[in-house]
């Protein structure tokens, strides 16, 4: 499934007029980004169906991050409850840091969320599947920090 495709599948089959919070996973590789949104929204069940957009690599498909990436992956899944952008390393930290100064290149309510990426990934698209505010994502997301495998 293309890095483009797999949030608008999952967006698109939304009810209407439903607001959910939207995720945007940004990594250095389209395929991990690709791949982690897959995982999240398949963990997150058949449910409500969460906006997840993944943003990886260069519009050349090269690794890296691309601040035009990041903003049109935010824009597709906006639905007016606020946009929770996730990172995997820290150029796309920066990247999207500089996107935020900006201030008009991602939509009002957008926010960096300081999380694991894959474990806060999956934890924020469940969370946002049950409706839950921004707020109340970010947090989520931000508690996988203290998820123990040993």
């Amino acid at each position: 499934m293309s890095d483009a495709t797999v949030g608008e599948e999952r967006a698109g089959e939304e009810t209407a007029g439903e607001r959910l919070v939207g995720i945007v996973l940004v990594s250095h590789s389209a395929q991990v980004a690709a791949s982690v949104a897959e995982l999240a929204q398949g963990l997150a069940g058949a449910g409500t169906a969460v906006p997840v957009a993944p943003a990886g690599g260069t519009e050349a498909g090269d690794l890296g991050t691309s601040a035009e990436l990041i903003a049109a992956a935010a824009a597709s899944v906006d639905r007016g409850a606020g946009v929770a952008v996730l990172t995997d390393l820290g150029s796309a930290v920066l990247t999207v840091k500089a996107l935020l100064a900006e201030g008009d290149e991602l939509p009002d309510g957008t926010r960096l969320v300081d999380a694991p990426f894959v474990e806060g990934a999956v934890a924020a698209v469940v969370t946002a599947a049950t409706g839950a505010d921004l707020t109340a994502v970010e947090a989520a997301a931000a508690e996988a920090y203290t998820y123990r495998k040993v």
